[in-house]
């Protein structure tokens, strides 16, 4: 299918089916209101998958790692090196994401979106790759928009194949040192938010390191002008190969008919691609949690999300999308498995005089 289709073909959740589950939340056996957000979640989930009582079983979180060339501009304390490093730890099994995959049951795909240093063929390592990392967003342009379609294209497929294995829940995770500078501006260009709010210190960068971050920020955003309503532009001027690769992700995952759970910053950054590409994936969206980089916060505002956990993470990996998805699951075990009162046997509230 083509991108035009791809999003054409995207259609809004079920609002039968949440207007049910609304209902059956006041019959069951509790005060009403009182599983809090997780009555919310449920009904999005109901129409999310076509019924008042949505059995939702099995986790896929997909890592994408690639790396940026502004890291020519010192935008990161750590060298370029450890984006290779970390996907061979991913998988040897050895990063936070995989311990916490392992301890869930967790289905976990590993993804080389555009790594610049070669990396061995390994059985679970899925290649994508357009290009050996991006070029330098201070200097001009990401990548071509060829490029950038790509990667959107082969983020559908990795949901697709997700969902087809069983996935009902898919996670956005990431990994690619200096991919929080282009989450910013795209942050910034999206939701019109100076640079100065959606740049946060990354991997723990000083205030003069800070001050040099943001100035990169608002250089890219002056010399590429990106189109703040065009999700493809936004990615082929100041995005990032495993940022294109999850907005794919969010629209194939919305596509199935699938739960997708964004993780923190850079997750919420390919979140505001695809939501600009088709504003309908917003009835897919779930909000892991909320990372302690500045800029997230304003993406999920701007997509009107609200985050289900803060635990001041901003990790990546996939790491919030993973611990937020064991509360997906029980919001629609309870919706689906709890006894009404009349199921019950147990007497309801007296109607008010």
């Amino acid at each position: 299918m083509s991108l035009d289709e791809i999003i054409g073909g995207i259609g809004p959740g079920h609002s039968w089916a949440k207007r049910a589950a609304a209902e059956r939340q006041q019959r069951l056996t509790k005060p009403p209101g009182s599983l809090g957000r997780l009555e919310d979640l449920s009904v999005q989930l109901a129409g999310i998958f076509g019924t008042d009582r949505p059995t939702v079983r099995g986790t896929t979180i997909i890592v994408a790692a690639a790396d940026h060339g502004v890291m020519a501009q010192g935008v990161s304390g750590y060298p370029q090196a450890v984006t290779a490093q970390m996907v061979l730890n991913f998988l040897a099994g050895g990063a936070a994401i995989s311990v916490m995959a392992r301890s869930r049951c967790v289905d976990l795909v590993i993804v080389d979106a555009g790594v610049a240093t070669p990396l061995p063929e390994h059985p679970d390592l899925c290649v994508v790759a357009p290009g050996r990392g991006t070029a330098d967003i201070v200097h001009g342009p990401a990548m071509t928009q060829g490029q950038a379609e790509a990667c959107i294209r082969a983020g559908v497929d990795l949901a697709a194949a997700a969902a087809e294995r069983g996935a009902a829940i898919i996670g956005t995770g990431d990994m690619g040192i200096g991919n929080t500078t282009s989450a910013s501006a795209i942050t910034a260009a999206v939701t019109g938010a100076s640079p100065t709010r959606t740049t946060g210190r990354g991997t723990g960068r000083t205030d003069p390191e800070l001050a040099h971050k943001i100035a990169c920020v608002e250089r890219a955003l002056d010399v590429n002008q990106p189109d703040p309503s065009d999700g493809l532009d936004l990615l082929t001027k100041v995005g990032g190969f495993e940022i294109g690769v999850l907005a794919g992700v969010v629209l194939g995952g919305a596509l199935a008919r699938r739960a997708v759970v964004l993780d923190g910053f850079v997750s919420g950054a390919a979140g505001l691609i695809a939501h600009r590409l088709c504003p309908t994936v917003r009835d897919y969206l779930i909000a892991g949690h909320i990372s302690a980089e500045p800029g997230h916060r304003i993406a999920l505002e701007h997509m009107k999300l609200h985050p289900l956990l803060d635990l001041g993470m901003r990790l990546g990996e996939g790491t919030g999308a993973l611990l937020a998805a064991g509360l997906v699951e029980v919001a629609a075990a309870c919706l689906t498995e709890m006894a009404t009162f009349d199921e019950a046997g147990v007497s309801d509230r007296e109607p008010a005089d």
